[in-house]
């Protein structure tokens, strides 16, 4: 085909299509790359204006202009552009931009043009503002059944973490990378945690737990600025790395530092939420775009099932801890005491105390219920900072129960008296306590009953005390 019979080509398309070029290396690299046609509804969709009527580009399109006049710079485009125009592969990719509100499906063809100093492919794309199932599964059978394979198991799955470490190590074995790894941010909290990992076998690298903390997050924000809206970043040369270098050189140390010689990194989004990433480092570059089409579909679910695990923890959190104390609730303390009683959890030695909160009513009365929920939050700090080693719960109002298995009696004996020396001083948390220990283990029901026994005992001589 020769150059002036690229427009005559692109209006022939019933979709939004452009030819691409891009300019022949010496080196290998990823030349400039050039729109050097599009048809009217390509043109209409660079030209277009967003919902104050101002135009989203700066400028009108002009044929054999820097692709990057028209859209910010990205690798994923590049490299699709490259591997259609230069190593002449047609590419197909569904991706959903986290900058834009639509996901667009895309296809390139390698294009001859009687130009030695260019590659040209074309580029044809449709856009949608829901994602399309029947596209995303569209799939080779490879992809669908490793896709498959990872949704089966994690939906299925009674232990969530063991799972993921188990879909982790699938996805770096298909990867063929060294290792793999998702992360789970939350960028309100400031804080992240590693949710599943992987290591290729014999390769010495750090444990990625350890190097994981709150702290880490920090860096995590960074990547989305690095990803600059794309919904996967894939780092396979030199040449990758250096804009990595510039869009973020805190990160690019320490990649280096770490030998990281190529890395697919992908974000997890849910309800248009940052939830996490999951990466693969010094993977097999040579199937890179198979690599990149099956991880964003795998990712699409990863982000899903994390989503519903941490509404499972959230909403166990809610139904197993007091939120005014931290300290976990009655319904906590009611399903431990069943699982002690159907033999559920099994123990030899038992110990139960009550400890009552003294002066609750006072407070609240006289200095309001402000004041009343700061002295429950202190004297429930008081019982974890006491028994750190035992289950603490606030069984309602201003009563507390401690439970402890296997602990030996002359051991929290102790911390109960030196409880309740200082429960005496004045100025102190006053708590009413009542200890009861089985040696032969014994029923939770019995045991909770004679420490309330004598939590109430040692209640009546605190206010004898008083008169």
């Amino acid at each position: 085909m020769k150059k002036e019979e690229l427009q005559k080509f692109v209006d022939s398309f019933h979709t939004m299509t452009s030819i691409l070029s891009v300019e022949n290396t010496s080196d290998g690299s990823i030349g400039t790359i050039r729109i050097e046609a599009g048809n009217e509804l390509y043109v209409k969709s660079m030209e277009r204006k967003d919902g104050d009527g101002n135009s989203v580009f700066s400028q009108k399109f002009i044929p054999g202009s820097n692709y990057e006049m028209y859209m910010e710079k990205e690798l994923n485009f590049e490299k699709f552009c490259y591997q259609s125009a230069i190593l002449k592969k047609p590419v197909h990719a569904y991706i959903q931009p986290e900058r834009f509100p639509f996901w667009i499906n895309l296809f390139m063809l390698p294009v001859e043009v009687d130009d030695s100093e260019k590659g040209y492919c074309s580029y044809s794309l449709e856009v949608t503002p829901e994602a399309d199932l029947e596209t995303m599964t569209r799939l080779s059978a490879e992809i669908s059944s490793n896709v498959l394979k990872a949704c089966i198991k994690l939906r299925g799955t009674k232990n969530f973490l063991k799972t993921m470490d188990e879909v982790i190590e699938d996805i770096r074995e298909l990867c063929g990378a060294e290792t793999c790894c998702v992360l789970r941010t939350d960028f309100r909290e400031r804080s992240c945690f590693v949710l599943g990992s992987a290591t290729k076998p014999n390769t010495y690298v750090q444990n990625i737990h350890k190097i994981i903390s709150n702290e880490f997050v920090d860096y995590a924000e960074s990547w989305i600025e690095t990803l600059k809206g794309s919904n996967c970043l894939i780092i396979q040369n030199d040449a990758d790395m250096e804009i990595i270098r510039e869009r973020n050189p805190a990160w690019y140390a320490s990649l280096t530092g770490a030998k990281v010689k190529s890395l697919v990194l992908l974000p997890l989004m849910h309800n248009e939420e940052f939830i996490g990433f999951i990466w693969a480092t010094n993977f097999d570059t040579s199937n890179v775009l198979r690599i990149k089409e099956t991880l964003e579909l795998v990712t699409f679910f990863i982000a899903s099932e994390v989503a519903s695990y941490l509404l499972l923890q959230r909403l166990e959190v809610l139904s197993n801890v007091d939120l005014l104390t931290g300290v976990k609730n009655r319904n906590a303390m009611n399903n431990q005491v069943y699982q002690l009683v159907n033999g559920i959890v099994q123990y030899k030695t038992l110990s139960v105390v009550f400890a009552d909160l003294n002066g609750l009513k006072p407070v609240n009365d006289n200095e309001g219920h402000n004041a009343g929920d700061a002295l429950l939050k202190r004297a429930s700090q008081i019982l974890k900072e006491t028994f750190t080693d035992c289950e603490v719960y606030r069984a309602g109002g201003d009563e507390f129960v401690v439970v402890a298995l296997d602990r030996p009696r002359a051991d929290l004996e102790a911390r109960v008296e030196k409880l309740r020396q200082k429960s005496k001083e004045k100025g102190n948390v006053s708590f009413a306590l009542g200890f009861f220990h089985d040696e032969n283990g014994g029923d939770v029901r019995k045991a909770m009953h004679e420490a309330d026994v004598l939590m109430y005992e040692d209640k009546k001589l605190h206010y004898a005390h008083k008169r």
